[in-house]
């Protein structure tokens, strides 16, 4: 009887540690949310790079965004991707073409660059990870669990800056066995921006072909 006792306080301990933690996750990343939200516009540089040892796949590459509200304009892989707040312009340089579309219903599902400092408030579980110094830093990691069981994602380890409340790095891991790792070198905010900054300007492009797809 004492050992049933002993191990129903165990159980019991480790589940409340559970809750207590994934509150603090929960906690956490309600701060994130609120401190991008006080910003007016965020600039960020940032490093991605993207590893399958089975494939025998190992790139990486640097791009940045400017993100205001639900507008951004993304500079990545030599292609410059820019949202006004209905549509989108896809400006790839090496094939002198550009793609303008419509946002649709399936936009507001997909991590679009306007979400990527938001995107763990829906369709995730999460739960409190690791510490880590990082030059000098306090990064904190909290793991978060995709809700669809067809997500092709295992996991995602998002790190939080403990000091500044903002995201210093994600790391996402594929059931495939792919690891992405997005790292931000610079972070930004309210910087002066031009008023055409979101803005499609058709005639600095005399030469390119444009696709209009809506």
């Amino acid at each position: 009887m004492n050992k049933y006792i002993a191990l129903t306080l165990f159980v019991f301990c480790l589940c409340f540690n559970s809750n207590a933690q994934d509150k603090k996750a929960k906690s956490l990343l309600s701060e994130v949310t609120s401190k991008i939200k006080s910003f007016n516009n965020i600039s960020i540089d940032f490093k991605y790079s993207l590893n399958n040892s089975k494939e025998n796949i190992n790139q990486e590459s640097k791009g940045n965004v400017v993100l205001q509200g639900n507008k951004y304009v993304l500079n990545f892989m030599g292609v410059t991707k820019i949202f006004d707040g209905k549509k989108t312009y896809t400006i790839v340089p090496e094939d002198e073409e550009i793609t303008i579309s419509n946002m649709n219903d399936s936009d507001e599902k997909a991590i679009t660059p306007n979400k990527m400092l938001t995107f763990f408030n829906n369709g995730y579980k999460f739960t409190w990870d690791i510490l880590q110094n990082s030059k000098g830093r306090k990064i904190q990691y909290i793991k978060l669990t995709p809700s669809n069981n067809k997500d092709q994602r295992k996991e995602i380890l998002l790190g939080i800056d403990i000091q500044t409340k903002t995201i210093n790095n994600l790391i996402e891991i594929g059931k495939n066995g792919t690891k992405t790792i997005l790292t931000v070198n610079s972070f930004k905010t309210n910087q002066p921006l031009s008023k055409n900054q979101f803005t499609f300007v058709a005639s600095k492009y005399p030469n390119y072909y444009i696709n209009k797809l809506d």
